[in-house]
């Protein structure tokens, strides 16, 4: 008896050295650690000096992408143009649709790996992560709003002067401090866990098929001069060779009023392509074979058609089907399903 009563009591001892240790674990999970670098990506671009991401800060930040207050009318967040289960693309558009089921005239850009960015817009024109929501804010597609009338509705709930009391120790909501919590949000959203990422960090035991090593030493022969490895960009604007669109959108021009600018647009990442159709600018392409077949067979000699592309009688790139297979086999490691369900992103 004495000794079933030993073991009794280890039994317990175990056990409650278990719940314990869960708790641990759990609270170590629930710790906000902040804006972490990916290893295997480069320093950011963004100077986290002047507004270091803390959690209050990201708290608000998150709040406010998910405020429909930013709009005019109150029904436009920044969260309607850009969809979390989209890798924060605006899914099944080929341009924005905003207040008012007004029209844009570009597709929406994912907000991913921002931090790494040196400017914004698919024509560029921003170039400071935290003036960029001042365009979407004030555009009349968009929210068709004033950033004075957005921080006057914001001053009249008290829920946001003990966010901003929080996040930068002043209830005084100003538009500084606004736009920074809309940076810090913006800034984690990072996209650093598929599957390419956990072979070049070597974790999980990670490794490509043979047919997505070989898609990768395509990639890096035909594609990689313009989509660098690890943020697959250059973070550059350049003529890929569209038929201009019916608008003729002139793209980086309209930024810089530069002839050598007509027709350049942001280099996309080529991440999360499985979540973020349609593709280009105006989303003209639904599907990734009609991106291929555009580069195969559809490079226009526009002005300043880019000197990658014109390399050739036919312009464009050489690729056959077999390679094709090879490429979509490799991009599709490039899909990280972590990031698009991450609920620190979502809507709280």
């Amino acid at each position: 008896m004495q000794l079933r009563y030993i073991k009794y009591l280890l039994l317990i001892a175990v056990f409650v050295y278990a719940c314990k240790k869960g708790e641990v674990i759990q609270e170590k999970v629930e710790t906000f650690l902040g804006f972490q670098k990916p290893k295997n990506f480069p320093e950011p671009i963004y100077n986290f000096a002047n507004n270091a991401v803390t959690k209050e800060g990201f708290e608000l930040g998150r709040m406010l992408f998910y405020e429909p207050r930013l709009s005019r009318d109150n029904t436009i967040t920044c969260g309607s143009c850009h969809i979390q289960s989209s890798a924060f693309t605006q899914h099944g558009h080929d341009v924005s649709h905003g207040i008012d089921d007004r029209l844009g005239t570009r597709n929406s850009p994912p907000i991913m790996n921002l931090a790494w960015n040196k400017a914004f817009m698919w024509g560029g024109g921003i170039y400071d992560l935290d003036l960029f929501p001042i365009s979407p804010i004030t555009t009349h597609e968009e929210m068709d709003e004033s950033l004075e009338n957005v921080l006057n509705k914001l001053k009249a709930m008290d829920k946001y002067k003990s966010k901003f009391k929080a996040a930068f120790g002043t209830e005084e909501i100003t538009t500084a401090n606004f736009l920074k919590a809309l940076s810090q949000f913006m800034l984690m959203c990072v996209s650093s866990n598929s599957k390419y990422d956990k072979v070049m960090r070597k974790e999980d035991n990670a490794s490509f098929t043979t047919a997505e090593t070989e898609g990768y030493e395509l990639f890096k022969q035909k594609c990689a001069s313009c989509h660098t490895e690890p943020l697959f960009t250059d973070n550059g604007f350049r003529n890929n060779g569209l038929a201009p669109n019916p608008i003729n959108d002139l793209g980086l021009y309209t930024a810089t009023l530069l002839n050598a600018d007509k027709y350049k647009f942001k280099v996309p990442s080529l991440r999360n392509l499985k979540y973020t159709a349609p593709f280009m600018h105006d989303g003209r392409f639904l599907t990734l074979d009609a991106v291929f077949t555009h580069y195969i067979h559809e490079v226009q000699a526009t002005e300043n058609l880019d000197p990658l592309l014109n390399k050739n009688i036919a312009r464009g790139i050489t690729i056959n089907n077999e390679e094709k297979t090879k490429l979509m086999a490799f991009l599709n490691t490039l899909n990280d399903e972590e990031f698009i369900n991450n609920k620190l992103l979502a809507e709280q």
